[in-house]
């Protein structure tokens, strides 16, 4: 049964040109220190563009993310960030060493793994692991520089912030009503033994494509918070050539907006800012506490929903959001509702037949 409405999402992309894949897992697990982005002398692509620039500047051909989509241009992006209340940062892409830095070379270091998506990714599934404690970016760099290539590599595993499992489980799953009509269902399941919190930042933004830098600037798009249904939050986003889609995020959570430029006044002195809401003015308010790195007027071209979830020992929280073209006054005509604190927002979790499959490390 699954199997043959699959099939028939792939013929109706394929014949009628119904657009089943334009949103899909495109966004890039990590876009720094790619040659795309290297605008180096010398083509040192790994130190042109670091880790520790990524929150701060903003990218030209690309964006990343954990467990992101995208529409087919990577125009507007969708991923996760999350923040344990140790880290330095928030964690909103992978880390890994550069070719100089590893021993055995270029290596990520973390644990995220793929767990299922049809061919039109109706269906989409992710995990990530992330540590209660702070995560250990110093002492993998160190380490494994001082190690020579005769050594074995020193892994995220070796660091000891698995130790008594004290870690999350994030899974991320996607179901499409219809090819722009997403769910998305986020499930925060706590391994360790000990009660603690976990900030989840669902984030909404657009690829910086409006800039001066940029090789044809485009008209600047927008995200603003709108009136939405009870119980939720929604956030509009409006597009040139993408037209307008709507974030619904479940509960009365706050949501933190800014710019996706970027911070020049950290990376680039010489250079002024072009706003005081930079890319890295969502991380600077949760990890830093700056009430002021963030829009009060809540418009921008980067936004988050700030849920902070307090979950228990062996237990597990769930975040709800869609991502459609149904404008609030509008909701409710065409899916059916799923129960959720907001009643008639959030659909169900997986259209019929979209070949949604179990495994033994479900929550």
């Amino acid at each position: 049964m699954g199997k043959g409405e699959e099939k028939d999402r792939l013929v109706e992309a394929r014949e009628k040109n119904i657009p089943w894949k334009k949103w899909g897992p495109y966004l890039s697990e990590r876009q720094w220190g790619t040659v795309r982005e290297d605008y180096s002398e010398n083509g040192d692509a790994w130190n042109f563009f670091i880790h520790d620039h990524a929150r701060s500047r903003a990218y030209r051909w690309g964006e990343d993310g954990l467990g992101g989509i995208s529409d087919d241009k990577q125009r507007l992006c969708f991923a996760l960030a999350l923040w344990n209340g140790k880290d330095p940062i928030l964690k909103e892409r992978l880390f890994g060493l550069t070719n100089s830095e590893g021993n055995h070379g270029e290596d990520v270091k973390e644990y995220y793994f793929y767990l299922d998506s049809t061919p039109t990714h109706s269906y989409m599934k992710y995990l990530y692991k992330y540590p209660q404690a702070a995560y250990p970016y110093a002492d993998l760099v160190e380490t494994n520089r001082r190690r020579t290539r005769n050594e074995m590599e020193y892994e995220l595993l070796d660091t000891g912030v698995f130790e008594k499992d004290r870690y999350f489980d994030v899974f991320v799953e996607y179901a499409k009503g219809d090819p722009e009509d997403i769910l998305v269902q986020i499930i925060a399941m706590n391994r360790g033994p000990e009660a603690v919190e976990l900030q989840v930042l669902p984030t909404l933004w657009f690829r910086n494509d409006w800039a001066s830098w940029t090789a044809r600037p485009s008209e600047k798009p927008m995200l603003k918070e709108i009136k939405g249904p009870g119980g939720t939050k929604v956030i509009e986003a409006t597009h040139p050539v993408l037209g307008v889609y709507y974030l619904y995020c479940d509960g009365d959570v706050p949501l933190l907006f800014t710019e996706n430029e970027t911070n020049n006044a950290r990376l680039f002195p010489e250079y002024p800012n072009v706003s005081p809401y930079v890319k890295d003015g969502i991380n600077k308010y949760v990890v830093e506490g700056r009430q002021e790195a963030v829009n009060p007027d809540r418009v921008g071209t980067k936004v988050s929903a700030h849920y902070r979830l307090n979950v228990g020992p062996g237990q597990s929280a769930v975040v709800r959001l869609r991502l459609t073209r149904q404008a609030p006054a509008e909701q409710g005509k065409k899916t059916k509702a799923m129960p959720s604190p907001s009643g008639k927002v959030f659909t169900r979790p997986w259209p019929p037949g979209c070949g949604r499959r179990t495994s033994s490390i479900d929550p």
